[in-house]
């Protein structure tokens, strides 16, 4: 596998983490808006008011926070990038040696890592550094609006799940059947989460569940506390 290929598989993986968090955020957080608003009121126009609120500000938060979070990284990047160009261009040599001492930290004997990194140097010596060094594929910065769009998707797809799910039913089976809904689709969250992230399932799928059931139950009884 090539260097250009692992980073494309890494950066799907990071694409698909931010998409599951962005989703079990996305029905967390609406679920406990339209569970509150239900044990007040069992007014349906109030509970879809409610719920599309939630939605569009929390879409648009994550959006927004997304969008500034990786630009800050893309920045710190692009800094990085610049400062060893400079580096590279002041202290060949010594940038040579640290390369060098770089690829031995890694296993290669020290004749065999100056060998190497006489190569990439000749090849490439921003690449090299910026790969062995900084850990940052040049061809690969974060994108800013990529990650703003993924996680507005994203949370968006997870808030549809509650908030369908208490308008559709009848007013007397609207808050069991959204528990439920929202239950079942945290534990597949927790499970794609495990799997993509190479940890336990059943103590992610816990973990999800459980966070969930508390949001809802504490909303729940504010909400109804609220409304009596």
């Amino acid at each position: 596998m090539t260097d250009t290929q692992s980073a494309a598989i890494s950066t799907r993986l990071n694409w698909l983490r931010a998409g599951v968090l962005g989703a079990n955020d996305g029905i967390i957080s609406t679920a406990g808006l339209v569970v509150g608003v239900a044990g007040a009121t069992t007014s349906r126009s109030a509970i879809v008011a409610a719920g599309v609120a939630g939605l569009l500000a929390g879409s648009l938060s994550m959006a927004a926070g997304e969008y500034v979070s990786v630009s800050s990284q893309r920045d710190s990047e692009k800094a990085a990038l610049d400062f060893e160009r400079r580096e590279l261009a002041e202290a060949p040599q010594e940038e040579l040696a640290e390369l060098t001492d770089l690829l031995v930290a890694r296993g290669l004997s020290r004749d065999l890592a100056r060998e190497a990194a006489e190569q990439l140097t000749e090849r490439d010596a921003l690449r090299a550094h910026a790969r062995v060094e900084l850990g940052i594929n040049p061809d690969e910065l974060a994108n800013p609006w990529h990650a703003a769009f993924a996680s507005l998707i994203a949370f968006t797809a997870g808030a549809a799940l509650p908030l369908l799910a208490i308008v559709l039913p009848g007013a007397s089976s609207r808050v069991p059947v959204t528990v439920g809904a929202v239950l079942a689709a945290l534990a597949l969250c927790g499970v794609a989460g495990a799997r993509l992230g190479g940890a336990p399932v059943p103590r992610a799928v816990l973990r999800t569940v459980a966070g969930g059931a508390l949001a809802m139950a504490v909303t729940y009884a504010v909400g109804t506390w609220l409304g009596t």
